[in-house]
């Protein structure tokens, strides 16, 4: 597990829970998807570390932060990273987000740019209403209650059959995030989503869109956006399906540290 102190920022009453690497390095958070935590960065954030001051918070909801009775949609998950920003006087920081995580980070770049170096959003959910409308219906939030009341050892096991590759430590912290994920933070999954194509294209500052070659965000809808907002870039990373953070934590890593190096001051 990760030797990074636990510490707290309190945002417009929700106390928001992070860990920090440290250093005098240029800022970077990392924003974790549904049923996650900043933790479950682990992996990419020790490579990260040596070149940068990694900040992982927990969103509202999941793992030590606060669990409001409301506020789980994507503008309310965006203002706490704002927030957040602000309150730990973060000086334009890098922003990365995954899953739920990339639907936030571009919100908040679409929302508050000016506060941003740059932005990488790693197989975000840019889903079709269709789609949307799919996964709300299948009740995601009641599933979750099935498998909280199977305990812990049971979603362990569970989840080492299923990730082999994925090293123990990571499988233990993505167990303890989703024990830790209130029911509550599922209302993010009522539609609509904040409209993709609109956020992207609002986009004005220097964007990585990051996918695995099983991806949310197919190649045709990859190349829309790229065509869509020119300073946003694409790069597809082999054998990865949506969980790219947990999959290729090396080579995304890679990715994250080249496109920081070529940001401007």
């Amino acid at each position: 597990m990760s030797s990074w102190p636990v510490r707290h920022a309190d945002v417009s009453g929700v106390s928001i829970s992070y860990l920090r690497t440290g250093g005098d390095k240029p800022p970077a958070v990392l924003l974790h998807g549904l049923m996650g935590s900043g933790a479950g960065w682990a992996p990419v954030a020790r490579l990260l570390e040596p070149d940068l001051d990694v900040i992982l918070p927990d969103a509202r909801g999941h793992g030590r932060s606060s669990v409001p009775a409301a506020g789980y949609r994507y503008p309310d998950l965006a203002a706490d990273v704002v927030g957040l920003v602000q309150a730990l006087g973060l000086s334009r920081p890098v922003l990365v987000g995954h899953s739920m995580g990339g639907m936030t980070a571009a919100l908040v770049a679409a929302r508050a740019g000016h506060l941003l170096r740059g932005l990488v959003l790693v197989d975000p959910t840019f889903l079709s209403g269709e789609r949307q409308r799919e996964v709300h219906a299948s009740d995601v939030a009641g599933q979750h209650r099935e498998a909280i009341d199977r305990g812990r050892a049971a979603l362990l096991e569970d989840a080492l059959t299923r990730h082999t590759r994925r090293s123990r430590e990571l499988v233990e912290l993505q167990v303890e995030a989703r024990l830790r994920t209130s029911v509550a933070a599922f209302d993010v999954l009522r539609p609509p989503n904040p409209p993709y194509r609109e956020v992207v294209g609002s986009l004005d500052l220097p964007t990585l869109l990051v996918i695995g070659d099983r991806p949310v965000v197919t190649l045709d809808v990859a190349a829309e956006l790229a065509e869509l907002n020119p300073r946003l870039r694409v790069e597809q990373i082999d054998d990865a399906g949506h969980g790219l953070p947990f999959d290729q934590p090396e080579r995304l890593a890679e990715r994250v540290l080249a496109f920081v190096r070529q940001l401007p001051a």
